[in-house]
Formats: structure tokens, C-alpha cells, sequence
């Protein structure tokens, strides 16, 4: 079961998400996509806050590189929540290995043996960003995101702290 939640920033996408894990009778294995910068007192509170949110029971693992080998060698049953996919495209923004990485992982998330839901930002709502490397990231993120949807068993939008199945509302293209 795949489960994708987008939207954009401070939308309620992560809290959705726990949500669903919290609902969910499997033990959770939480993937933190972020890098941790120690100089950077303002990424220091986001990260402070989901640690906050974060049931002291939830396994949680630190994946901002490996994220398709790390799903597949996660036991079962077990759901993981993946929280971000943009954290991890931007980890990956200059690696040249992007798209080794992007289909290793789109292959592994139908081959894990768990239940996944991941946390994806929405990009791309508004201007397009005048510098080369925000335009990488948005046609990354795009792309992604559109890719796992073809897969996902359900796609939820959370928008202003609501939250849409779109997997029941829309249509696929």
C-alpha cells in the first residue's frame, strides 16, 4: 500500500501523515529526509517540532542519501512514513546520480514489503523560479511526485490544513 500526501509548505501535509500512521495498527518506522544543519537555528526549530510530534515508540531512521536501499531492507509488516520527498530531491539537487536514484527508487517503493506514506511538497504554484538550479527543483519534484501518484493506492492533497483524496475526487491523466 502507497500512500502519497502533497501540498504545499505548512499545509498540514506531515501532520496528515502522522495521522494515518498513528491509525494504522503496524509498528512505524518514521524516515526523516532532512539533513541536520547544527549553524542553522531557524532548520534547528522544524526539526525540533516533528521531533516533538513524533510518538517516542515510532522507530525513526535518518535516510537523507539511501532512501530506495533503506525500503527495501525495512521489516514487515511495518509502515513507514517518509517525511519529505522534497528534502531528499534537494539532498540529491547536484548529484549527478539523480536519475539512478530517482528509478531505484521508484522501483523500490512497489517492492518494499511495508506500507509507505510519503510526505511530498508541492511545487511550482506559483512563478516560476528565475534561478537554474529552483527550476531543477521543481521539475524534479514535479515529475516525482507525478511518477509515484502512478503508483500510489491513494494520493491525498492537504491544502490550509484540509485534507482531499484525490485518489476519489480526481481523475488520472
Amino acid at each position: 500500500m502507497i500512500t502519497l500526501v502533497t501540498g504545499p509548505s505548512r499545509s498540514g501535509k506531515s501532520e496528515w501523515a502522522e495521522k494515518l500512521a498513528l491509525s494504522s495498527s503496524l509498528p512505524v518506522v518514521y524516515i526523516a529526509t532532512a539533513q541536520n544543519y547544527p549553524t542553522d537555528p531557524e532548520w534547528q526549530a522544524r526539526i525540533a517540532k516533528h521531533r516533538q510530534r513524533r510518538p517516542s515508540h515510532w522507530q525513526v531512521l535518518e535516510v537523507p542519501l539511501e532512501l530506495p536501499s533503506t525500503l527495501l531492507a525495512l521489516p514487515s509488516p511495518s509502515l513507514v512514513l517518509i517525511d519529505s520527498l522534497g528534502t531528499w530531491v534537494a539532498n540529491l539537487l547536484e548529484n549527478s546520480l539523480w536519475q539512478q536514484y530517482q528509478e531505484a527508487f521508484l522501483t523500490a517503493l512497489p517492492n518494499s514489503p511495508s506500507h509507505i506514506v510519503i510526505v511530498a511538497e508541492e511545487v511550482g504554484w506559483g512563478l516560476v523560479s528565475p534561478y537554474p538550479l529552483g527550476r531543477l527543483f521543481c521539475d524534479r519534484m514535479g515529475t516525482l511526485v507525478q511518477e509515484i501518484s502512478k503508483i500510489a493506492d491513494r494520493v491525498t492533497l492537504v491544502v490550509a490544513g484540509y485534507a482531499l483524496d484525490l485518489s476519489q475526487l480526481g481523475q488520472r491523466l
